[in-house]
């Protein structure tokens, strides 16, 4: 896996992921399980990878960062 997520990239999915994790604990009933979606944007901030970035050819890394083995 090629790195295509940015360093500012990275910070705004991670803090997203982490809002929205947050929802677990602030909305009421089932519609807390939504806060579940926020994995999917923690997970690619820590990995520095987005498949669906991937599959669209798009990268926000500099060139100095796709280039690391």
């Amino acid at each position: 896996m090629k790195a295509n997520v940015g360093s500012i990239d990275r910070i705004l999915r991670m803090t997203v992921g982490i809002a929205l994790l947050a929802l677990i604990f602030i909305l009421p009933g089932n519609v807390r399980w939504w806060g579940l979606l926020g994995l999917i944007p923690l997970a690619s901030g820590l990995l520095a990878f987005c498949p669906a970035y991937a599959l669209l050819g798009l990268t926000t890394c500099p060139l100095q960062e796709r280039t690391k083995p």
